[in-house]
């Protein structure tokens, strides 16, 4: 199976036949609450996910969809761009609210952050309820790979909610 080809993990092994026939797509939709007026997916983008994350092939929902596999292969990529769009307008719209927000600059030592995560806090009055080793691990995963060692490598925006939840966005 080459690499655009991979389902969700765990999902290494191929339906058959009698799998695709017991998928009704549009039943899965229903199920999970999707509404094209509502959704940033549109229903196809919205169908291959569904039958993706059922661990089908792109080959397999070519065949169901009566498509060419690039065709769906296009489609999964521009659904989980917009995903991913979602997600990061989410994360727009919760740092808005969120009353600390600690700018990390681009070169920053990864151990400095803590500190100002936690200065900041105190300044607003919100509690984190994460040491500074994990702290600094929760920044450097969720940063992703504008973080390298301890080097902050990318700006990061670092905001914290009343609730002392931390999330972390890269520009």
């Amino acid at each position: 199976m080459d690499a655009d080809d991979a389902g969700p993990a765990g999902a290494d092994v191929a339906p058959d036949d009698a799998d695709l026939e017991g998928i009704d797509p549009e039943a899965v939709l229903t199920r999970v609450g999707f509404d094209p007026e509502t959704n940033v997916l549109t229903r196809r983008q919205a169908e291959v996910l569904a039958l993706r994350e059922r661990g089908l092939k792109q080959a397999d929902i070519a065949d169901y969809l009566g498509t060419s596999r690039a065709n769906v292969s296009s489609v999964e990529a521009s659904a989980r761009a917009n995903v991913e769009r979602a997600r990061e307008t989410i994360a727009f719209a919760e740092a808005l609210s969120a009353p600390v927000h600690v700018e990390i600059a681009a070169g920053t030592d990864l151990y400095d952050a803590p500190r100002r995560v936690y200065d900041a806090c105190d300044e607003a009055g919100v509690k984190v309820n994460q040491t500074a080793p994990d702290l600094m691990k929760t920044i450097g995963d969720r940063a992703g790979d504008a973080v390298h060692g301890r080097e902050v490598r990318h700006r990061l925006f670092v905001t914290v909610a009343d609730d002392g939840a931390l999330r972390v966005r890269k520009p």
